[in-house]
């Protein structure tokens, strides 16, 4: 908490105050205080932390290949970066597709179109031929800031129907549309660059 706050964070946005039960014996229980950490926090404990632990020397391993990770990232042309956020969104396109089947999405067009609804405000068809891709894939031919949007659709509707146990088909594509349309909100709040006006991709 003390390098959070020399670090001119405010600690209560990181270490939040909770309480949990726990049992002590004979089916009785009771409350103590606990902490709810962001992924900065748990930085900060790893780091600061005993590395003769074996729970802190695999988050201090951990944080240390994510650094390095990044640091690579950021050395990528522009292509590259883009070829990489590809990948990840392949990756996750595949886990969602396999939470949506779990929850009982037999139609996976339907409720791919869903997101694409949500996200860029038009179905698959119409986003094609608005950037003039033909059948192309649309994120075979979209940018980094386009990718990165999909990304976030996707991880963000993944977990949401993981977490809270969705099941049926049409409320899959409900929450897969409403998370969308979260993304695109917040990309209106911030003044960004909306996917459907994204500049196509030629490759």
């Amino acid at each position: 908490m003390k390098a959070c706050e020399n670090s001119g964070q405010v600690i209560h946005n990181h270490f939040g105050s909770a309480a949990k039960m726990v049992t002590i014996g004979s089916d009785s229980a009771r409350e103590i205080s606990d902490c709810n950490l962001t992924r900065y926090a748990c930085y900060l404990i790893a780091q600061n932390g005993d590395p003769r632990k074996n729970q802190i020397a695999v988050a201090q391993t951990y944080f240390a290949i994510q650094a390095r990770k990044q640091e690579l990232f950021q050395q990528l042309s522009a292509e590259q970066k883009r070829i990489f956020i590809r990948g990840e969104v392949t990756a996750g396109n595949k886990k969602l597709f396999a939470t949506a089947q779990k929850a009982g999405v037999t139609n996976f067009g339907k409720f791919n179109n869903y997101g694409y609804l949500g996200l860029y405000g038009m179905k698959k068809e119409e986003i094609q031929q608005i950037k003039g891709i033909g059948k192309d894939d649309i994120l075979d031919r979209a940018g980094t800031t386009e990718l990165a949007a999909n990304l976030f659709r996707i991880t963000q509707t993944d977990e949401k129907m993981d977490k809270e146990n969705i099941k049926g088909e049409e409320n899959a594509s409900s929450c897969h549309f409403h998370v969308a349309r979260k993304v695109r909100d917040a990309i209106v709040n911030i003044g960004g660059t909306m996917p459907n006006i994204c500049q196509r991709k030629n490759t």
